[in-house]
């Protein structure tokens, strides 16, 4: 978090529609499609390039979408060719950050044979601090201007829910295993609130990391936290 599972839009360069009559004149045409869209997809990576950059140095809401054209080097025209809105754009890079992130934590895979809770653990909270740090200037973006925008809201609770289901998922089979033993009953409400905190810290939110910018402190307390409320700190049998 697939994160395909956040709907947006995100239309693509298509073939040629109706039907050709085959001669050389179509031959070339069609010989001729690849590069087409070949230049598509540049200008599509080139619209996400430019609003990952311009969400380095400016906020979400003052972000435009003659802005992203510019320094994408596309008309606006080209821009909604690929996408309706600004929004569409975040969504399509946190969909990626989401995949990103399924990727490198093996797409949320249970415990491996042999390996311990704390083992499993650190695969899980480094994996996704790897990718919070990978893409922290939009994932921080996103955290400051949740409050006050009710898309951006929607978009990462969508994007949340993916991740949440999957990770629940591996935990209720732990416990119905026998070889988990979390704080709470209430399973989902426990993983909500530590992925919800994980997420909070690793993008820097005021409230949980003060003044303190040492972000291997955050992730060892992250660590500990989830050790200890499904495993009450100690290791599964």
């Amino acid at each position: 978090m697939t994160a395909t599972d956040v709907p947006f839009s995100d239309a693509m360069v298509q073939g040629q529609g109706g039907d050709q009559k085959v001669t050389s004149h179509a031959a070339d045409e069609k010989q001729a499609a690849p590069p087409m869209r070949r230049r598509g997809d540049r200008h599509r990576q080139a619209i996400l390039r430019a609003a990952r950059e311009l969400l380095e140095e400016t906020p979400f809401a003052e972000l435009s979408v003659r802005a992203i054209s510019l320094r994408a080097g596309v008309a606006r025209s080209g821009f909604y060719f690929y996408f309706d809105s600004k929004y569409s754009v975040l969504a399509q890079i946190l969909a990626e950050a989401t995949e990103e992130l399924e990727e490198a934590s093996q797409h949320f895979s249970a415990r491996q044979p042999g390996e311990s809770p704390e083992q499993f653990v650190n695969r899980m909270i480094g994996s996704v601090a790897a990718v919070y740090a990978n893409n922290d200037p939009v994932l921080r973006a996103c955290n400051a201007a949740r409050q006050s925008d009710m898309e951006i809201r929607d978009i990462l609770e969508r994007q949340f829910q993916v991740l949440l289901r999957e990770t629940i998922g591996v935990f209720e089979a732990e416990v119905k295993a026998g070889t988990a033993h979390p704080i709470s009953e209430d399973l989902p409400t426990l993983v909500r609130t530590l992925a919800a905190t994980t997420a909070l810290m690793l993008t820097g939110d005021a409230l949980l990391v003060g003044p303190d910018s040492d972000a291997a402190r955050r992730v060892r307390v992250l660590e500990q936290m989830w050790l200890n409320a499904l495993w009450g700190g100690g290791k599964a049998p």
